[in-house]
């Protein structure tokens, strides 16, 4: 039956090849569309290396800090190192919490005696690197001791290597990090700017700088953010609610000099915090919700009308087939069905066009299309096919597909099979 729709279909095809091309182009454009704004979403939300925990992370980018002596102001921003510790990276429930600088910051890099090049420079701590699953091609990340120690250790990243020593076997080599030599302890594959906490060219323990000094309010409020790697999502409300208490045991103490942190219910999910955009407003994450499926639903009707039409008018070349079908018992049912399934062979393979595309399209316009709001970086959002294809992907690609074909050809088999025997065998469409 299936192998006999494909046939069908293909004749179809064949038979009208100018109102064929139309619809599928038209079918196309619009998968093409619509996978663009999905595609654009994914690269936020889902998980590819280093952050491939995406679906179990939990972030504390910001927060916000009062004093009862501000007359109801507030600052807003990130949090410092001690207030990090002690507010997330003590919680028991996550499986690890890492405290990293809030965004990267340009440093120049150098060998002695020659010029310098600007780099990307992350300043972490040592849980960072089991909270993001890197690519090392040599050495390793720093360890506890070595942070605690406060050593001038570095991971750099493999095009950062071959621009500093035109080499990537370069373990234990030093450079001059803003003039201040340091050690290269391990290499790792370049990573996506799209990958928004993990991000770097250049990573080192931040005891090693003087980033913990950069603090204000009494050094409650600093440069650093969290990221917490939850051993489940199931755990997210329960990691939540720790963190609320001892958010409220922390303002006990600093209850003494006036001050209260201020939450806005971080830390938030992968999802949540794409969309956040200061530290004083909590998104609204259903309303972006609503916005993105606005945009799906014009994406799909607009087109669906115009193909609609395409579909009226190959099924008046088949009106007298209609005809005798319907004499020789086929039901009603049966035509529509008939007619919708040989129009979702048309529309998968224009959505398999579509997607193609799309995914060419991310490629060459990945600049202008993931381009990031308050990027620190002037580096480039590069992407490859772990980023853009997801099985989620795919599946978004055919759900897209088959509400097409019932918006488009829905009404005009409903239409068909409702044609009298008599109407159709005189080649009438009504």
């Amino acid at each position: 039956m299936i192998k006999q729709y494909f046939t069908q279909a293909w004749a179809q095809l064949r038979q009208q090849p100018i109102i064929s091309a139309v619809s599928i182009a038209g079918t196309a454009l619009a998968i093409f569309l619509i996978m663009l704004v999905v595609m654009m979403q994914q690269v936020k939300v889902a998980p590819f290396a280093p952050e491939s925990n995406r679906d179990r992370f939990l972030h504390a980018r910001y927060m916000s800090i009062t004093n009862q002596n501000w007359g109801g102001g507030s600052s807003n921003g990130p949090m410092s190192a001690k207030t990090a510790r002690e507010c997330f990276q003590a919680l028991k429930t996550p499986e690890a919490v890492t405290i990293y600088t809030c965004m990267v910051i340009s440093t120049p890099v150098n060998l002695p005696g020659q010029p310098a090049i600007g780099i990307d420079l992350l300043q972490t701590d040592d849980i960072f690197w089991r909270v993001f699953d890197f690519s090392f091609i040599g050495g390793k990340p720093y360890d506890k001791a070595a942070f605690d120690a406060g050593l001038p250790v570095a991971v750099i990243t493999e095009s950062v290597a071959r621009k500093l020593f035109q080499s990537t076997e370069v373990e234990g080599r030093e450079f001059l990090l803003n003039h201040a030599p340091y050690k290269v302890i391990g290499i790792v594959k370049d990573v996506s700017t799209l990958a928004t906490s993990a991000y770097g060219q250049v990573w080192v323990p931040y005891t090693s700088t003087e980033i913990t000094k950069d603090t204000w309010s009494d050094e409650h409020m600093g440069m650093m953010s969290c990221t917490i790697l939850a051993r489940d999502r199931e755990d997210f409300d329960a990691i939540r609610e720790e963190a609320e208490r001892r958010r409220q045991e922390y303002n006990v103490l600093i209850g003494t000099d006036g001050y209260e942190l201020i939450y806005r219910n971080r830390p938030y999910d992968q999802e949540k915090s794409a969309i956040a955009f200061s530290a004083n407003q909590e998104p609204d994450v259903d309303q972006a919700r609503r916005q993105r499926l606005i945009i799906f639903i014009i994406l799909l009707i607009v087109p669906a009308i115009n193909l609609s039409s395409m579909t009226q008018s190959r099924l008046r070349q088949r009106v007298a087939e209609i005809g005798v079908r319907r004499a020789f018992g086929s039901t009603r049912l049966e035509l529509m069905g008939q007619i919708i399934t040989e129009n979702l062979v048309v529309t998968l393979m224009a959505g398999v066009l579509g997607l193609l595309l799309s995914v060419a399209f991310a490629y060459l316009g990945n600049t202008l299309l993931f381009a990031q709001e308050f990027s620190q970086t002037l580096s480039p959002p590069v992407v490859d096919a772990s980023i853009l294809l997801h099985a989620s992907t795919f599946g978004w690609a055919l759900l897209f597909c088959f509400i097409l074909n019932l918006l488009s050809s829905g009404i005009p088999a409903w239409r068909a099979s409702r044609v009298g025997i008599v109407n159709a065998l005189g080649g009438r469409l009504h």
